[in-house]
C-alpha cells in the first residue's frame, strides 16, 4: 500500500501530542482516533467496497505499531475497532450491515470487541452470558469484564451462548448499540498501563433484533477463532513491538548523550550498557522479523498459519516485557522519574501478556498444537 506512510505522517502528530495526557489523566484519545479517520485509517484493513482501503495484515501490523510507538492507548482503540470491524465485514448483520460496515469504515462509527466475561474471563471465546429468544429478537444479559472504548463506542460486537447452546463453542455474536436501553458502564478504568483506553467492564440487558446477529447461528466460536484472532493477535503483537521500539531507542538516545563527568564519558561508553542495548535490539528485530512473517501467512494462510498467530502474539507480548525492561534498566534514575519517557511504554507494554489470550494460555495451545493435541 504505498501511501500508508503518508497516512500516517499526516496522523501521527495528532496520536503523538495527546499521549501524555491519554496517559496522566486516563483521557480518551478522542482528537487522536479522529486523526485516523481523516487519515483513512479506521478503515484501513475494511474492504474498498465498504469505502475501506482494503489493506492486508501486513500494512495493518506496519500501522498499528507506528500509531503503538506514539501512545499505546490510541493504538489499542484502533486495533479493537479495525477487529470488530473486520469480523462484521466478514459476516454482516443483515439489519444494516451496509451502513454500519460505512461508519465503521470512514470512523464515524468506532466499533469495539465485547466478548470477555467474569464467568470465563480471559478465555475471551468461551462466554457464560446466553441469549433468550423472544418474537424475531434476543435478550442478552451478560457482564462484560473488560470492552475497550467502553464509554465510547458507537458499537459493541457482543459474544454470548447461542439460545440453544449445549456447549461453550456454541456462541453467536451481535451489534449492540452503546446506547441501547439496558446498556450500563459498571466501572471507571484505573489501569498500569493503556490508561486512555476506557477499557470498562460493561453490563448488558439488551433485547437486539435476530438480524442484528452476525452470519449464521451458533457461527459465534468459528468467527471469534477464524477471524478475531488472527487479526486481533497480529495488531496486539505490534503494539506491543511499537511500544518495545519506542521505549528502546529512547534509551539509546539518553545513554548517547548522558554523560559521566567525573570520567569524561558518555554512558555508552560502559560495555554493559552497550551490551544490554545490544542484547534488547536483537530481541526486538528477531521478534519483528517473526511478526511480519507471521502477517505475511495470515495473508495466504496455510496449515501452520494457526500455530504461527499463537506463537507470535505470545512471543511479541513477552518480547516487550523484556526489551522495555532493559530500557528502564538502561536509563536508571532518569527513566524512573519519568525524564526519559520509557515509563510510559514500560508500563502499556505489560498490558499484552495479560489480555486475552493470555501468555501463558497460548504457551500452552502452541504446546497442544505441537504435540497434535486438540486445542479446544
Amino acid at each position: 500500500m504505498h501511501d500508508l506512510q503518508d497516512r500516517l505522517a499526516a496522523a501521527l502528530p495528532i496520536v503523538r501530542a495527546g499521549a501524555d495526557a491519554a496517559d496522566a489523566d486516563a483521557k480518551f484519545p478522542t482528537d487522536s482516533v479522529r486523526a485516523l479517520a481523516d487519515a483513512g485509517l479506521m478503515g484501513l484493513t475494511l474492504p474498498t467496497e465498504v469505502g475501506g482501503l482494503g489493506a492486508g495484515p501486513v500494512e495493518l501490523v506496519a500501522a498499528v505499531s507506528a500509531v503503538a510507538a506514539e501512545c499505546g492507548s490510541t493504538a489499542m482503540v484502533h486495533l479493537m475497532h479495525l477487529a470488530s470491524a473486520m469480523v462484521t465485514a466478514a459476516a454482516p448483520p443483515t439489519a444494516g450491515g451496509a451502513e454500519l460496515l460505512a461508519g465503521m469504515a470512514d470512523g464515524t462509527t468506532l466499533g469495539t470487541l465485547a466478548f470477555s466475561e467474569k464467568g470465563s474471563r480471559s478465555h475471551f471465546w468461551a462466554p457464560v452470558s446466553k441469549a433468550v429468544a423472544a418474537d424475531g429478537a434476543v435478550r442478552i444479559r451478560a457482564d462484560k469484564s473488560w470492552v475497550t472504548s467502553a464509554s465510547n463506542a458507537d458499537v459493541y460486537i457482543t459474544s454470548t451462548l447461542a439460545p440453544r447452546a449445549t456447549a461453550s463453542t456454541e456462541s453467536d455474536l451481535y451489534v449492540v448499540p452503546r446506547i441501547s436501553d439496558g446498556v450500563s458502564i459498571a466501572g471507571r478504568f484505573d489501569g498500569l498501563g493503556l490508561r486512555g483506553n476506557d477499557s470498562a467492564p460493561v453490563r448488558l440487558d439488551v433485547d437486539v433484533p435476530t438480524g442484528a446477529r452476525l452470519g449464521a447461528h451458533g457461527s459465534g466460536f468459528a468467527l471469534m477463532m477464524e477471524v478475531v484472532l488472527p487479526w486481533f493477535s497480529l495488531g496486539n503483537s505490534a503494539v506491543s513491538l511499537g511500544l518495545a521500539r519506542a521505549a528502546l531507542e529512547r534509551a539509546i538516545g539518553h545513554a548517547s548523550a548522558a554523560r559521566l563527568e567525573h570520567l569524561d564519558s558518555a554512558l555508552s561508553d560502559l560495555p554493559t550498557i552497550r551490551a544490554y542495548l545490544a542484547k534488547a535490539w536483537t530481541d526486538l528485530s528477531a521478534h519483528e522479523a517473526l511478526l511480519r512473517d507471521t502477517a505475511a501467512r495470515v495473508a495466504e494462510p496455510d496449515d501452520t498459519t494457526v500455530l504461527a498467530v499463537l506463537a507470535t502474539k505470545a512471543g511479541c507480548n513477552e518480547a516487550a516485557l523484556r526489551v522495555t525492561e532493559t530500557a528502564l534498566r538502561v536509563t536508571g534514575g532518569a527513566g524512573f522519574s519519568r525524564q526519559v519517557g520509557v515509563d510510559r511504554p514500560y508500563r502499556d507494554a505489560r498490558a499484552g501478556f495479560v489480555m486475552a489470550p493470555t501468555s501463558d494460555a497460548l504457551f500452552d495451545f502452541t504446546g497442544r498444537a505441537l504435540c497434535g493435541l486438540d486445542l479446544f
